[in-house]
């Protein structure tokens, strides 16, 4: 019974993020692995494309979340209302993108180039429930419920395997994205059910005025172009790859970024966890370092286990563009991992508003694509990557460390509302 009980205990707690996390990201990952063996080239090249379009929508679901959650630890006296207008913000937001998304669907068309309307017309309706999970995340983040956020996460994975069914029966583009999108709209349902809770009229006006909208939607937008920026960084190599190196070599480096990417994603728990703990004034210090810390542990550990395993796991799978890389492996991890830190700290200057830090990310974003371009080979580009996300990540750190700002006695629960730009 004890054993029991401690199982549900770490579930309801942040272990219960851990494997919450895990699963969407095996069903994410295997979802796109499985349908590129079910479609045929032109169709996931297709598929592909709108996937990293919806990424970069995405940001606009990533601004929300982080808004929600800073807000409520900021005035914890104030959920009802907070909650009220983030979601009020949100499904406004949702209807605008979708709306756009949908008059600019033929553009999506040509850019992508794609055979038909359908897919563009897709991505248009999940951009709303994607939008809105950003909401339900941040307010259910912000209010430390993670049990719902958990299984949340859950549902942002599960649901794909049904897609993978739809997408064996129908082998298209469309049904593709649709099938992934699953992993939107599942959350989304499931959110509104968790959040659905009557509120007074007490519970809505909180012991603290409400929050403006348009004041939640420009901080919304700020943090989207600030989360925009990170992962215009961290996607930025394999664009400069394309142009600047052969399809031979450019694809070896590609392979060599799947560990990257899995080393970008794996510490997500951390950033969720610690999210509310970055976004107070007393907690924010011992935040960065614990999560900086749990991050560098979990690379450092994964980052043997690819020294150690490369070789094998080329061999078992007769991989030849594996078995090219496999020297290199265990550098694409390190840059996965410090590509990690760099989010969590990211994250850490959303909490407390800053903005200048910000900039630092852009700077890097564009050293990458200059330095990148004159690179002649896959080493040296890794390298410019490396070198890039090192010294940005010891910046962000710093000044993560310095920015910190001692509790007054105008702060509520001990967060202090920095002003926008404070670094």
């Amino acid at each position: 019974m004890s054993v029991l009980a401690s199982v549900r205990r770490f579930l309801g707690g942040g272990g219960g993020i851990v494997v919450g996390t895990a699963v969407m990201n095996a069903c994410t990952f295997g979802f796109t692995i499985v349908a590129a063996g079910i479609l045929g080239t032109a169709d996931y090249g297709a598929f592909f494309a709108l996937l990293n379009l919806l990424m970069v929508i995405s940001v606009v679901n990533m601004g929300l979340q982080a808004t929600a959650a800073r807000r409520i630890v900021a005035e914890p006296a104030s959920v009802g209302a907070i909650e009220h207008v983030i979601l009020r913000v949100a499904y406004g937001t949702a209807l605008a993108v979708g709306g756009a998304l949908v008059v600019l669907s033929p553009a999506v068309v040509w850019l992508l180039q794609l055979d038909s309307l359908v897919p563009a017309l897709v991505l248009a309706a999940l951009a709303a429930p994607t939008t809105v999970m950003g909401a339900h995340v941040g307010i259910l983040q912000g209010e430390k419920r993670w049990a719902e956020l958990s299984w949340l996460y859950v549902l942002a994975g599960i649901p794909r395997i049904a897609g993978l069914v739809l997408l064996w029966v129908w082998p298209d583009e469309s049904v593709a994205l649709f099938g992934s999108g699953l992993g939107y709209v599942a959350p989304a349902f499931y959110g509104w059910w968790v959040l659905r809770r009557p509120r007074t009229d007490e519970d809505a006006a909180g012991s603290v005025a409400a929050p403006d909208g348009r004041s939640v939607l420009r901080e919304s937008l700020n943090s989207a172009q600030a989360l925009l920026a990170f992962f215009a960084l961290a996607n930025v190599d394999i664009v400069v790859a394309r142009h600047v190196l052969s399809d031979h070599a450019s694809g070896l480096y590609a392979v060599g970024l799947l560990v990257a990417k899995i080393m970008l994603y794996l510490p997500q728990f951390v950033v969720i966890v610690m999210f509310p703990s970055l976004a107070t004034s007393h907690e924010r210090r011992r935040a960065v370092v614990r999560g900086t810390t749990a991050i560098v542990g979990l690379g450092a550990a994964c980052t043997l286990g690819v020294v150690l395993l490369a070789g094998v796991a080329a061999d078992l799978l007769h991989s030849e563009k594996l078995a090219a890389v496999e020297d290199h492996l265990w550098l694409f991890a390190v840059l996965g991992t410090l590509l990690s830190i760099t989010q969590l700290l990211v994250y850490a200057t959303l909490a407390r508003r800053g903005r200048r830090s910000i900039v630092l990310v852009w700077v890097a974003l564009v050293v990458c694509v200059v330095a990148g371009s004159r690179t002649t080979g896959p080493t040296q580009l890794l390298a410019v990557m490396i070198t890039v996300a090192t010294v940005l990540t010891g910046a962000l750190v710093v000044t993560s460390l310095r920015a910190d700002v001692p509790a007054d006695a105008g702060s509520v629960g001990g967060v202090v509302p920095a002003a926008p730009g404070a670094d």
